[in-house]
């Protein structure tokens, strides 16, 4: 595509507020092989959200997480819960709310000479509406969608349920103060699907009101019950809601529903850190299928949560090691060689730092004295809020063309993540509808959306060496 055109559509439909990035005339190319393992994992991250809430609903209720054995892990449920309000975690754990997932999940995934890295799993992602408008503007140029506004139709799909529970349910996307930058895209969404008769509006928190037992929306002065609520809010946000307390009751009466449902547990990123933690090696065994395991040791890197409590003089923590050892404290690990460094350090949750990549810090990438005051600051949060390590994997150097200062593309040398959105299909599953991909330049370390990033839509490549 022209620059002139590609600059004129964004123009037309500013996606972000405030935010802009380098445009490139190409979608991303991504080969058949390395789109059938996307595809698999939005099943298999459904399952493994689901084992996860097996295991803490177990762990509350003190009952052994093993069908054969007397493991219990009361430990996992204090992780989980570690300060958040007493009124979230009982909502968390109402029945109303069991085996209720995300209707949208987004992992974050990065391209790497070892394959696929998944660094953690969204459950309030944002570029729903940003990767729906490059689908459609893209899609003559070779991307991976099918017909036009099918990530709106997947959203609604996913949503309702994919049944026609109501005749045309009244759909309110609640966006707050804090994730402002990403109302217009979610206004895009919203206006697609009002072109096809959909009640389906954007509001601020502000403009949320209870009635009786009854939850609406203001919509043009007056009142309008809302029957699905889509949350685009951290939960660290509720207690500042003067209507928090009566929503989680109504959702508990089934009065409304709100996706993603309101627990906790399935938006910590230590879940990653079960998921590696040798204690639970039995459980994950019992718990996830053959299949779904293989995958996500294959690209979740080893993970390990950053728990201050202190160990024993002759135990170990699960941790990295430093010269080849076991350590027994983090503040061991501050002693690591720039190599033994290769770790991110971020906020697991419940924290205004914990999405954005506000709070990671790259241990090989700051020097010794700075990477020793990040681990103590994780262990002084940790109390509250706990932080996660991941292995880090550099992700792999690619070629993209992109408009710079000119009309001619240039080949970019940049680094990718990719972060696919798998939509619930209403039976159950969960369908690949499209694949935003975030480019930046090549001497970045952490990949997220800047000005000098490209953000585009990803399409299938004919050959794998057009990846190179």
């Amino acid at each position: 595509m022209k620059r002139s055109e590609l600059e004129q559509a964004f123009a037309d439909t500013p996606l972000f507020a405030g935010k802009t990035w380098v445009v490139s005339p190409e979608a991303f190319p991504l080969d058949e092989e390395k789109l059938t393992t996307i595809r698999e994992l939005g099943p298999a991250l459904a399952e493994f959200h689901l084992a996860v809430e097996r295991l803490y609903r177990r762990a509350t209720e003190g009952r052994r997480i093993l069908r054969n054995g007397d493991l219990e892990a009361g430990w996992v449920q204090d992780y989980l819960d570690r300060g958040k309000p007493e009124q979230l975690l009982a909502h968390g754990r109402h029945n109303s709310l069991k085996n209720d997932l995300p209707a949208v999940i987004r992992p974050d995934l990065l391209l790497t000479e070892e394959g696929f890295c998944l660094t953690e799993i969204d459950a309030v992602p944002g570029g729903i509406g940003l990767t729906g408008f490059l689908n459609d503007l893209y899609r003559q140029n070779g991307g991976i969608v099918e017909s036009e506004d099918q990530i709106p139709e997947a959203f609604f799909r996913a949503v309702t349920g994919g049944v026609d529970a109501y005749e045309n349910p009244f759909i309110a996307l609640v966006v707050s103060d804090e994730a402002e930058t990403y109302r217009p895209e979610m206004e895009w969404l919203a206006s697609r699907l009002q072109r096809k008769g959909r009640r389906v509006f954007v509001f601020h928190p502000d403009e949320i009101m209870v009635l009786g037992e009854t939850v609406c929306a203001s919509l043009d002065g007056n009142p309008q019950k809302i029957d699905i609520l889509y949350r685009f809010w951290e939960l660290f946000d509720l207690p500042t809601f003067p209507w928090a307390d009566d929503l989680l009751l109504a959702v508990e009466a089934g009065a409304i529903t709100v996706t993603p449902p309101i627990k906790h547990y399935q938006e910590e990123k230590l879940s990653l850190g079960l998921l590696h933690h040798p204690k639970l090696k039995a459980y994950w065994e019992e718990s996830l299928s053959k299949k779904v395991r293989r995958l996500l040791y294959r690209v979740v890197p080893e993970t390990w949560i950053v728990d201050p409590a202190p160990v024993s003089a002759n135990a170990f923590l699960h941790a990295p090691t430093v010269g080849g050892l076991p350590i027994s404290s983090w503040d061991e690990l501050g002693e690591g060689s720039q190599k033994e460094r290769t770790l991110i350090l971020k906020m697991s949750g419940y924290h205004e730092t914990a999405w954005g990549a506000r709070s990671v810090v790259l241990g090989s990438d700051v020097s010794r004295e700075n990477w020793k005051t990040a681990l103590r600051s994780a262990m002084r949060d940790g109390e509250k809020n706990l932080h996660v390590l991941q292995r880090f994997q550099k992700p792999n150097r690619i070629r993209h063309p992109v408009y710079s200062s000119s009309d001619e593309a240039k080949e970019m040398d940049g680094r990718v993540r990719l972060c696919p959105f798998f939509f619930r299909d209403g039976q159950g599953g969960y369908q690949l509808e499209g694949i935003l991909a975030t480019v930046c330049p090549a001497d970045k370390k952490i990949i997220h959306g800047m000005s000098e990033a490209t953000l585009l839509p990803v399409r299938k490549s004919d050959t794998k060496e057009e990846e190179l």
